[in-house]
């Protein structure tokens, strides 16, 4: 049994803990409404973008003159895997969820016979998955000194995708990061973005036809580049609010389990006390009526 100094230190340390899980909850909160602000502000502007070169790409259809980014290679043969995580941890299952889903992913391509080659962001991530597939990695992208993520980062990550590319070390791109919804709700999302791919136009839709100069393909062939920057900051800006919302959900209830535990050490601690009280009291009784 533990001894009252025992007890009262470990209150004491449990309360320290609930001290710094609190206030890392609170500055969780704070950034959180920037970061989500930013994610959802770059919905509209990421899917009006998609939506034109979706467009452009149905118009091109699968013509010999289709940028490669459009096209592809014509084979499926090699895979590269962006997994894109935090570069810090206690934010609950926030990376392990995306690196679950990349490996899942990796696995399953390697079952086909197909060649698997990753490209982490974020250090959490690679450690996540470097033991079972350390093998495959082929680049990292280390942001811990970046204090806010900006499109130059999300344009240097697509720039290194496209010039592996561009020299043929993979033929199918795939980013891997967790779709914010809310504090409690964040998705691990798989998207392709090489060859590119869109959603397809509902039928009864309303079309409308646009003329273009010069041409489809030359239009395209810019802006396909910047389409692939984009879907990376987009995903770069959703991870950052699904970071902060799991951050703070779990150092919410690291705090509450931390007070609870509080409590129950109270209770041990008095219950200890009061049993050393009354062994005393008994003690000094029985001395008086040996007397």
């Amino acid at each position: 049994m533990p001894s009252l100094k025992d007890l009262k230190n470990r209150i004491q340390s449990v309360k320290n803990t609930r001290k710094i899980t609190k206030a890392m909850q609170m500055v969780a909160a704070a950034k959180l409404r920037r970061a989500q602000d930013a994610a959802e502000a770059s919905r509209p502007y990421t899917e009006r973008f998609n939506a034109v070169l979706g467009g452009l790409a149905a118009s091109v259809g699968g013509s010999d003159t289709a940028p490669k980014l459009l096209s592809g290679t014509g084979s499926d043969q090699t895979h590269l895997l962006v997994v894109m995580t935090a570069e810090r941890g206690l934010c609950g299952g926030f990376n392990s969820n995306i690196a679950k889903l990349a490996r899942a992913k990796a696995n399953e391509l390697k079952a086909a016979g197909k060649t698997v080659k990753i490209l982490t962001v974020g250090k959490k991530g690679r450690d996540a998955i470097k033991r079972e597939l350390g093998d495959a990695f082929i680049g990292h992208v280390d942001l811990t000194e970046v204090k806010r993520v900006g499109y130059d980062n999300a344009q240097d990550i697509a720039r290194d995708v496209l010039a592996r590319f561009d020299g043929g070390e993979f033929d199918v791109a795939t980013i891997f990061y967790a779709k914010f919804v809310n504090v409690v709700s964040q998705i691990p999302t798989a998207q392709q973005i090489i060859p590119a791919t869109f959603d397809a136009v509902e039928e009864g839709a309303e079309a409308t036809l646009y003329d273009y100069e010069p041409n489809e393909e030359a239009i395209l062939a810019d802006l396909l580049p910047r389409g692939v920057a984009t879907q990376i900051f987009a995903a770069l800006l959703e991870n950052g609010a699904s970071e902060q919302g799991a951050r703070m959900s779990a150092m919410d209830n690291a705090t509450r389990n931390a007070g609870e535990m509080i409590d129950k050490l109270t209770i041990e601690f008095n219950r200890s006390r009061q049993a050393v009280i009354t062994s005393e009291l008994i003690e000094i009784i029985s001395g008086a009526e040996a007397l």
